[in-house]
């Protein structure tokens, strides 16, 4: 393997485009497949006549494949390299993305999203590491910036896709394997610049959860608030008053602010030091955009404005909080941490629904700002704790 040359903290000391090229490039393709998975599966499933509840049963599996998967995928780099890991993920991903075409019983789709969403999170986990081992600290923040933008690219690009193709036939299923399986091209022409996992994490799993809090704490807000409040926020929107088109266009709006302000929010804290208070300072401005939700409600224009900052707020809190990892951790250290990172992510994903729904059944429609506050404020309140009384510890 390649070694780059390091400083004495374990970080490189220069951009390795080679590895930073295939990271970004594999989990982007993966990306444009979930990105036409996600409705591709839904509207096959409604027209089969399965239940919404099951339907979204079914989806929550995403959540519980990427848990297990964050704890496994350490070993699985450790004990077969990062590259060849990868190489598995993405053979695994391809097939049982053509699995749900063939499987007519529903209870199949259930083992199938654990492989698939298993499969595609150890993508990320490996990917995020690779990234982040190959961004020297000066660079790492805009480096993880130009990620989030391009994986949000690829993201949009595949309900992009899914409008062209449809629903009907083996076709969809096809293309969405062949994108997968065209992530392991990148992955192998840079095979000799992989990083190395040649040591056990010292330290237990779960002790990596709270080994940078503010980090992980970081992304379970964001899996909560992005996921539940994304897949939520449209119902809101509509019983403020605007109808369904008014709604989706305020959604896009969130999208967009979510890519214009990565790179500008990683060259940011690339100048800072120490990450905590720009993390602090996005969740505050989440939280205080949560709050002026329900007072901003007749106003679609001032509405999509503030929408536009707080999706890049809240999407910076990913950004930013992998960076400050970095920072923190470098080695075995840095992929068992990336593991937790995710795991956190698939834990605000899992909660982030049920929580905002339930507080808007409780409160409707108001309870939709309320909970998403709770999720921003409790991150306030332990970043504040933390910057005040513990000082460079996480």
């Amino acid at each position: 393997m390649l070694e780059p040359t390091n400083d004495k903290a374990g970080h490189v000391e220069a951009i390795h485009w080679p590895s930073l090229v295939a990271a970004i490039a594999s989990v982007s393709a993966v990306g444009i497949a979930i990105g036409l998975g996600l409705p591709l599966l839904s509207i096959i499933l409604e027209k089969r006549g399965v239940s919404s509840s099951l339907i979204g049963l079914n989806t929550a599996m995403m959540g519980v494949a990427s848990m297990l998967a964050a704890v496994i995928t350490t070993k699985l780099a450790h004990r077969f390299g990062v590259v060849q890991t990868m190489i598995w993920a993405v053979v695994l991903s391809a097939l049982s993305s053509l699995g749900f075409y063939y499987a007519e019983n529903l209870l199949l789709w259930f083992p199938l999203r654990l492989v698939f969403h298993g499969a595609t999170t150890t993508l990320f986990i490996l990917s995020e590491f690779w990234i982040n081992a190959a961004s020297p600290p000066s660079k790492r923040g805009f480096v993880l910036g130009l990620y989030s933008t391009v994986f949000s690219l690829g993201f949009a690009a595949g309900p992009l896709l899914f409008s062209a193709v449809g629903s009907e036939g083996l076709m969809p299923f096809v293309i969405g394997a062949c994108i997968i399986l065209a992530a392991a091209i990148p992955i192998f022409i840079a095979r000799n610049e992989s990083p190395l996992v040649d040591e056990k994490p010292e330290l237990h799993f779960v002790r990596y959860i709270f080994l940078v809090p503010t980090a992980t704490a970081a992304v379970f807000v964001f899996g909560a608030v992005t996921v539940g409040g994304g897949s939520l926020f449209t119902s809101y929107a509509t019983r403020l008053g605007f109808n369904e088109s008014q709604a989706a266009l305020l959604l896009t709006v969130m999208g967009v602010g979510n890519f214009v302000f990565q790179i500008p929010l990683g060259l940011l804290a690339d100048r800072m030091r120490d990450k905590r208070p720009l993390l602090s300072i996005m969740a505050t401005i989440g939280l205080v955009g949560a709050l002026l939700l329900p007072s901003l409600a007749s106003n679609w224009v001032i509405l999509a404005i503030i929408l536009l900052f707080w999706g890049g707020c809240v999407s910076g809190m990913y950004t930013v909080g992998l960076s400050h990892l970095g920072t923190r951790l470098t080695g075995v250290d840095l992929v068992a941490a990336n593991a937790a990172f995710v795991f956190c992510y698939a834990v605000g994903m899992v909660l982030g629904p049920p929580t905002i729904g339930t507080a808007m059944d409780f409160v409707n429609p108001s309870g939709f700002a309320w909970a998403v506050a709770f999720f921003f404020g409790l991150y306030v309140l332990l970043s504040g704790i933390r910057l005040l009384f513990m000082g460079n510890r996480g």
